[in-house]
């Protein structure tokens, strides 16, 4: 029964889908990004999620059918990575959906002609699987497709029922399983068995709504939603092992190898499963990259440092000791590239920021040495399995590398308490992932699906005459609400912004005849404006028509401060990297912030040239010009777009012309002169890659230099100089301050070199060797480091062990060991590491020479006590 198929490459399985579908009316579709529209969603996770509103109802299809191969990201299973066949971060998902249209005939005869006509697989290798209630598809299967009853195997709700969440879309789901052992024949078909079984297509039936009460009613329009893995069938095509060795990921996995000098071939278990996590986590970061994800410590951000750090630890594990993933990244490109184009465009953005990632990590790497260093000095019996879990998990340490240093210092790993720590990861990691939730719906969206959308009158009006249409109380729907009470207020039109963009809402009021609500902010939810407000006089009804004003001068400096983050980008790309783009952004009534992509910090100059170049701007008295237009139109334009920000058909461009022209549905000025003057405070980094500017402008700016100029002032009296003096009196002090800290330090270097010459008496003789253990009062580690090398060259064949205490309840201790006392097997690192333990500290150094600290002072002399017996024992 032996079978060879046809070899096809991941790019000609992937062509032959599509084209199958779209000769069967499904429109084609481009992969979404891996940032996903759906906010409840970290990551695409699947090749149904950019249908989701379709399903769910909320959006109406622009096409009846649609096909796609989606790029998908899952964490959840990330240990298994490397070491089983078919587990994967990144993968793609090659899918045919059908939104009310065809059913279950139609998807289960397709998917049937699509293995054993297009990828020809003999049908007497494939299996099937069916809900176990689901009698339609089981009789699909058996009377119009002909496969035999027994190959048709009933399976329960956990593995094909599929649901989005407790409530919710949901259906079952047929399963199609490939056979690479059919010699074993059909009495014990077990789907489990994955060295035998690969499931290879999944059809799921969308054809009920479950209930809260768990009841299932019949959907109204009833939906296909279809997955095959492209590596999986890659794997079964180009017959290998797994999926790791097929033409989708086995030349990055060569690339890794050639750069650490292994055959992959004549390698171990061991080295082969870290090659695979490579090829595999460096195909996903590429990706992510190009989506727009940048490295950071929460969400999707901190799943793309995660990977990346994992690729560096695994790269160290094959004997990769500098950066590398650049280099492996060029050819992860060269594999995908034809299919997803962004890659190639994106490659500069991609190097950079792996580069500076990986740079980054190597730097934890050694922090986590040091911690690692802490605890051995802070545990003398065993590394717990949390700290062994957070050097692994936040410094990157493998459990095995752990084991060797501790090893080496006579301690165990408490392995159980580490895959502990590990199986709580995982259960947190599989309820983030393993359902894509159709239902979260708050409170507020439900109102916003029974409310009409808010008219906004803003951009024109700062007043208006509006009906309440919804008032709220601690989140509930109120009928009234009096003086005193704080409230949300939704009425029917409003000229007031409502925070988006990374522009704060308005301030203002409603008013009545009798009534006053202050309105202190202004937020979203779906089409409908929020006002959060305290009511100060009067009852506040729902039905009541109000006056609805904003404050003005809070708006005037929100317009201001927005208008100049605008000529701040426009300033950043002319003068600094034409690549800059925005990364997030604050607008307030006070200040401005603004947050960049750029891989490193600014020079003093370019900042005084920014703020220059703002200034400039503003005073030749730029008009603004205000248009909506579609959103090919405008990026024709050359208008800047938030890279990864989803946009309408029709969009906003806010154009300062020859200066900016950015999509952006924020309130403006009408002319850059109103902004008046622009200053910028600080410029820091926010996270690897990511800058901040921190700025005023407008009043804001008087209000900032009047505040400055009494700091200056108060100087000034302090210093008795003037305004211009005030830098060169700082610097005197601090030139002053620092002679005296030397010669202070020189001061107690010359006392512990005196002191110890009179300890050269007190050496004590051990067979060929001299001894001399003493304790050297407040002398600092320095201090101590000099008498220890200058008595150890007096004695000659020698050990001496010196402690201090030079403040407080610190300890320090420093070793000095001739060669003849490192022949004896006496190390001067390691004993000194030992000695410190009992003071509760902990250190290191070179054989001969080396330095420790404790914490507790009342512990040295026991240490130096300790530290003399052992050398007698060592040395006699």
């Amino acid at each position: 029964m032996s079978f060879t198929p046809e070899f096809l490459s991941g790019r000609q399985i992937r062509e032959k889908f599509l084209q199958f579908f779209e000769a069967r009316q499904h429109q084609r579709l481009p992969s979404a990004s891996l940032v996903p529209e759906d906010p409840t969603v970290l990551l695409t996770i699947a090749g149904m999620l950019p249908f989701k509103p379709i399903f769910l109802g909320q959006r109406e299809r622009d096409y009846p059918r649609a096909t796609s191969s989606q790029k998908c990201i899952r964490t959840n299973d990330i240990e298994n990575v490397g070491r089983t066949a078919r587990h994967h971060t990144f993968f793609e998902m090659l899918g045919n959906f059908s939104f009310g249209d065809y059913f279950k005939p139609e998807a289960i005869a397709w998917g049937w002609e699509l293995m054993t006509q297009v990828y020809g697989l003999p049908p007497e290798r494939l299996i099937v699987s069916v809900f176990r209630e689901d009698d339609e598809a089981f009789e699909i299967w058996h009377q119009n497709i002909g496969i035999p009853k027994h190959r048709i195997q009933r399976m329960g709700e956990e593995d094909n029922f599929w649901k989005s969440g407790p409530t919710g879309p949901c259906g079952p789901c047929s399963e199609i399983y490939y056979d690479f052992h059919p010699e074993l024949g059909d009495d014990h078909i077990d789907l489990e068995d994955d060295s035998r079984f690969i499931e290879l297509y999944n059809l799921v039936f969308m054809q009920f709504n479950r209930d809260s009460d768990g009841s299932l009613t019949p959907l109204q329009n009833k939906n296909i939603d279809t997955g095959m893995g492209l590596e999986r069938m890659a794997q079964v095509l180009q017959t290998v092992p797994n999926n790791y060795e097929t033409d989708l990921i086995f030349p990055i996995i060569k690339r890794a190898a050639e750069i650490a000098q292994i055959d992959y071939d004549k390698a171990d278990d061991k080295t082969q499963v870290s090659l695979k996590v490579i090829g595999d986590h460096v195909r996903a970061v590429v990706h992510l990259i190009a989506d727009g994800v940048r490295a950071s410590n929460i969400g999707r951000g901190y799943v793309l440092r995660r990977l990346i750090r994992r690729v560096v630890r695994h790269g160290r594990l094959i004997g990769i000791e500098g950066p590398f993933i650049s280099q492996v990244a060029e050819t992860a490109i060269e594999v995908s590239e034809a299919a997803y184009t962004n890659l190639r465009e994106r490659q500069g953005v991609i190097e950079t920021e792996l580069a500076r990632e990986e740079a980054q990590f190597l730097k934890t790497l050694e922090r986590g040495e040091k911690l690692l260093g802490e605890i051995l000095a802070s545990n003398p019996e065993q590394i717990s399995g949390e700290d062994a879990f957070t050097l692994y998990d936040t410094y990157g340490f493998p459990l095995e590398l752990t084991q060797e240093i501790a090893e080496e210092q006579g301690l165990g790993v408490d392995v159980d308490g580490f895959e502990v720590e590990m199986e709580r990861q995982r259960d947190r990691a599989r309820a983030a992932h393993e359902t894509i939730d159709l239902t979260v719906q708050g409170s507020l969206d439900e109102l916003a699906e029974q409310l009409h959308p808010t008219s906004f009158l803003g951009y024109t009006d700062n007043q208006a005459n509006a009906q309440v249409t919804a008032v709220l109380v601690e989140g509930h729907r109120v009928e009234s609400a009096e003086a005193g009470e704080t409230v949300q207020v939704i009425l029917d039109r409003t000229p007031f912004y409502a925070e988006s963009g990374g522009q704060i809402g308005d301030r203002g009021y409603l008013s009545g005849e009798t009534l006053v609500v202050r309105i202190e902010d202004v937020k979203k939810e779906g089409d409908i404006f929020i006002h959060f407000g305290r009511i100060e006089r009067g009852t506040l009804n729902l039905g009541d028509t109000v006056t609805a004003q904003i404050d003005r001068a809070c708006r005037r400096r929100a317009q201001a401060n927005h208008s100049a983050t605008h000529l701040l980008q426009a300033a950043l790309k002319q003068l600094v990297d034409d690549s800059v783009s925005q990364a997030g952004s604050l607008v307030a009534f006070d200040r401005l912030r603004f947050d960049f992509n750029c891989p490193r910090a600014l020079s003093p100059e370019e900042v005084q040239q920014v703020e220059d170049l703002v200034n400039t701007w503003i005073a030749e008295a730029h008009g603004a010009q205000v248009a909506e237009m579609p959103l090919e139109e405008a990026k024709g334009k050359g208008a800047v777009a938030m890279f990864g920000e989803k946009y309408a058909d029709v969009v906003r461009v806010i154009d300062f012309p020859g200066v900016s022209m950015e999509l952006c549905g924020g309130t403006h000025v009408s002319n850059t002169a109103e902004i008046g003057a622009f200053k910028i405070i600080s410029e820091s980094g926010i996270s690897s890659g990511v800058r901040r500017i921190e700025a005023v402008s407008g009043p804001a700016v008087l209000d900032y230099l009047n505040s400055r100029d009494g700091v200056v002032k108060e100087l000034c009296d302090r210093f008795k100089v003037k305004p211009e003096e005030v830098g060169d009196r700082v610097t005197s002090l601090q030139e002053e301050l620092k002679a005296a800290q030397k010669q202070l330090a020189a001061l107690n270097g010359e006392l512990a070199i005196a002191k110890s010459d009179q300890l050269l008496s007190e050496a004590e003789a051990v067979g060929d060797f001299k001894i001399l253990v003493a304790n050297l009062g407040s002398a600092d580690s320095k201090a101590l480091q000099t008498a220890a090398e200058r008595l150890q060259q007096k004695l000659g064949d020698a050990a001496v062990v010196l402690g201090g205490i030079p403040s407080e309840g610190k300890v320090s201790l420093v070793a000095a060991f001739s060669p003849g006392v490192n022949q004896k097997g006496v190390q001067a690192g390691k004993f000194i590491g030992g000695i410190a333990k009992l003071c509760g500290g902990g250190g290191g150094g070179r054989p001969n020479l080396a330095q420790a600290g404790g914490r507790d002072a009342s512990q040295l002399p026991a240490a130096l006590e300790a530290a003399k017996s052992q050398l007698v024992e060592a040395l006699s």
